[in-house]
C-alpha cells in the first residue's frame, strides 16, 4: 500500500533509539528469547517480559532519541523507517476520529523504533520478541530487522501492506487497551479459543479496519490522503503476513507439530480470517471476536 508522494510526514510521532550505546544490547538467554519470539510474536504478553530477559534496564534511564528524518510519502515508500512513521501518522489521524463516533477518547500512543534491545515500562526488550505493545507506558515498539525476518524466517510476503499490518496490529492492542479489553488476555492465557487468542484476533481484525479507511485518512497539514487506494496485491501481502505469524505454522517450522492447546495468537487461518473481517467491513463492531462461538 503506498503512500502519496507529497504527503508531509510527522517524525515527531516516531522515538528512535537506534544506535543509541545504552539502549543497544539486552541480554536474553536463547532459551527465554525463543520462547518469547514463538509465543509473542505480533502482540507479546508484556508482563511476561520481566523476568524473562537478562537485563534490568530502566526505560527512564534511556537517552531520548528523534524520529527517522523522514519528511514525505515518498520517503515512505523508499524507507521502511519512513514506512512506519507514515504508518503511525496514518492510525493516529484514523482511529481519533473513528472511536469519537462511539464517544470514546483516543489517547495517543507512544511509538519506539530500536535495534537490539531497549527498555520498556514492561522491562527490558530484545528484538528477539518481535513487535509489541506494552500498556504499561502505552508505547508500540518496532525493530525495523523484524520485518526482514517475516519473510526470511517466516515466509510472509515483503509488501509495503505486510508491513504496514503489523503497525497497525501494534495500534490494534492500544486500541484494546483504551477499549478495556486488552486485560482478557492475562485472564485466559492460552488455547485455540482462549482469551488471549481472542485478544490477537481482534487487533488483526482492528488492523484490517484500519487498511479499509487507509487511503480516505488524510493528513492533517494537507488534507491530502496518506495511503493510495489499496490493491488486490496490497491486500494479498497483508495476508500472507497474517497467515505467516499464525501459531499453527510458527510451530510447525519450530518442533514439527502443531499443540492447540498451547496457542496464544489464533492459527494462520484465524489471523487472515479476522484481518480479512476488518477490512471487508469497516466496522468495529464486527470485530468482536469474544462474542465469536469459535473465533
Amino acid at each position: 500500500m503506498s503512500f502519496n508522494d507529497n504527503v508531509q510526514l510527522d517524525p515527531s510521532q516516531v522515538q528512535d533509539r537506534r544506535g543509541m550505546g545504552r539502549g543497544g544490547k539486552v541480554g536474553v538467554g536463547i532459551g527465554g528469547g525463543i520462547v518469547l519470539l514463538i509465543a509473542a510474536l505480533l502482540g507479546v504478553d508484556p508482563q511476561l517480559l520481566e523476568g524473562l530477559t537478562g537485563s534490568t534496564q530502566d526505560p527512564g534511564s534511556q537517552s531520548q532519541g528523534t524520529g527517522p528524518a523522514c519528511k514525505t510519502g515518498a520517503d515512505a515508500d523508499a524507507r521502511l523507517d519512513c514506512r512506519i512513521t507514515g504508518t503511525v501518522n496514518s492510525l493516529n489521524a484514523f482511529w481519533p476520529a473513528y472511536l469519537a463516533q462511539y464517544n470514546k477518547k483516543y489517547p495517543q500512543p507512544q511509538t519506539v523504533i530500536f535495534a537490539g534491545g531497549t527498555g520498556t515500562g514492561c522491562g527490558a526488550a530484545t528484538s528477539e520478541i518481535g513487535p509489541f505493545y506494552c500498556p504499561a507506558d502505552s508505547t508500540a515498539y518496532f525493530d525495523p530487522g523484524f520485518f526482514q525476518e517475516l519473510v526470511d524466517r517466516f515466509g510472509s510476503s515483503g509488501g509495503p501492506l505486510a508491513q504496514e499490518y503489523v503497525v497497525a496490529h501494534e495500534f490494534g492492542h492500544h486500541v484494546q487497551n483504551v477499549l478495556g479489553n486488552l486485560d482478557r488476555a492475562q485472564q485466559d492465557p492460552q488455547g485455540p479459543e482462549s482469551g488471549a487468542v481472542r485478544v490477537e484476533l481482534q487487533a488483526d481484525c482492528y488492523a484490517g479496519l484500519w487498511a479499509r479507511h487507509a487511503s480516505s485518512t488524510k493528513d492533517p497539514a494537507t488534507g491530502q490522503p496518506f495511503l493510495e487506494p489499496l490493491t488486490q496485491q496490497d491486500l494479498q501481502d497483508a495476508l500472507s503476513a497474517a497467515s505467516s505469524v499464525g501459531d499453527d505454522r510458527i510451530q510447525k517450522a519450530a518442533t514439527g507439530r502443531v499443540s492447540p492447546e498451547s496457542w496464544t495468537h489464533g492459527s494462520s487461518a484465524q489471523r487472515q480470517k479476522w484481518f480479512y473481517q476488518g477490512y471487508t467491513t469497516g466496522d468495529i463492531n464486527q470485530c468482536d471476536t469474544f462474542a465469536a462461538a469459535a473465533p
